[in-house]
């Protein structure tokens, strides 16, 4: 049985016109421009502009779901189920080869509620053969994740461990089961050029967290079971510098899910292509710009899913992120001119906006075996 699993960030897919007070949405640039003296006339052109600017982005976001052509998917930053329910019906379905169903949404713990999302094709499982949990109550104490490191940032041992959720779906298809457990781990940004190592000790708590869950949903037997963890986990080791140069950045957080644990398949790619996000920022220390294509994005597979698909064929759908972002870190002229003639994107895709997302869709083609009994 070959299976496609995808992971996305999708950036905001969101049914509110402001994720939080006085936030700032991508309308802000727009409206710079013109002055409103009357407050309730300010905000109807903001909402029409931000209705425009979403269904662009939309339909750049459905292209690369299309493209990606996966049959499960987790979705990171979703605020509703009703959201992703209309995302799919009155975009993807529009395109895509796919029809999907078994939408799954369960609110975690984000103050911006931006949660994580489950899509399946229909006609892949029915839904008694579909089992989902939460675990958005779980305790640092209860994953075995307390640290001195944690509690310098005030937190006690019962406060919740995901910043988001740990979403496990298992999937029943008779003769085999697939259990997936999507995350969106701890942001790196604290407000702060530290932001990265600031907050690696939740990180890491998180992926404790995710470890014991996988080790108490499956017992002694988990190496021999089909899992897989899916999503942003904001974590990386080795990103890539000018000239696709590999940087060792030092710890990332999600190291206890790959010391004698899960699997990176990613790690059999070109290091040119391990990447899924990309910033480029003034460094104080450089006194300069800085481009960093990230792997923030991770599809991991148990050491049973892992046997069984020695080289499997990994895709980063890249054609939706904006023409700023350099497609090929091994390209030395990063001028405008350069990656506004050179780059392909979807129709419309601009500069820095609109984009399908600020992540790219990854996902990976996997023979699932039938489990040892």
């Amino acid at each position: 049985m070959k299976l496609r699993l995808g992971t996305f960030n999708v950036e905001n897919l969101l049914t509110r016109h402001r994720f939080e007070p006085g936030g700032r949405t991508e309308t802000a640039a727009a409206m710079s421009l013109f002055h409103f003296p009357r407050a309730d006339e300010r905000d109807a052109v903001e909402r029409s502009l931000a209705v425009a600017l979403e269904d662009d982005k939309r339909q750049m976001t459905a292209l690369a779901i299309a493209e990606a052509n996966a049959d499960l998917w987790m979705l990171q930053e979703v605020d509703s189920l009703a959201s992703l329910q209309a995302f799919f019906a009155n975009y993807v379905h529009r395109i895509a080869d796919h029809r999907y169903g078994h939408f799954t949404l369960l609110d975690g713990n984000d103050r911006r509620n931006i949660d994580i999302g489950f899509a399946a094709r229909r006609d892949l499982v029915k839904p008694p053969q579909v089992t989902v949990r939460s675990h958005k109550g779980m305790s640092f104490a209860d994953a075995g994740a307390f640290s001195p490191g944690i509690a310098a940032f005030g937190i006690n041992p019962r406060d919740k461990v995901f910043a988001r959720d740990c979403l496990a779906v298992e999937l029943d298809f008779g003769d085999r089961r697939l259990a997936l457990f999507g995350c969106h781990f701890k942001s790196m940004n604290n407000g702060r050029d530290d932001g990265r190592q600031a907050t690696l000790p939740i990180r890491r708590a998180e992926a404790l967290a995710v470890k014991t869950i996988i080790k108490d949903w499956f017992g002694p037997g988990w190496r021999e079971a089909n899992w897989a963890i899916l999503g942003d986990l904001n974590g990386y080791r080795i990103g890539l510098g000018p000239l696709a140069a590999p940087v060792d950045e030092g710890d990332s957080g999600i190291e206890p899910l790959l010391d004698d644990f899960a699997v990176d398949p990613m790690a059999s790619l070109p290091p040119h292509e391990r990447w899924t996000h990309f910033r480029r920022y003034w460094s104080e220390e450089r006194q300069s710009l800085v481009d960093s294509h990230m792997p923030l994005d991770h599809i991991l597979l148990s050491p049973a899913l892992a046997a069984a698909n020695r080289n499997p064929a990994m895709q980063m759908i890249r054609r939706g992120l904006p023409y700023r972002v350099p497609l090929d870190p091994r390209e030395a002229d990063r001028s405008m001119a350069k990656l506004a003639l050179t780059c392909d994107r979807y129709p419309r895709v601009g500069w820095d906006r609109p984009k399908a997302s600020d992540h790219c869709p990854l996902t990976i083609e996997l023979t699932i075996p039938k489990e040892t009994t």
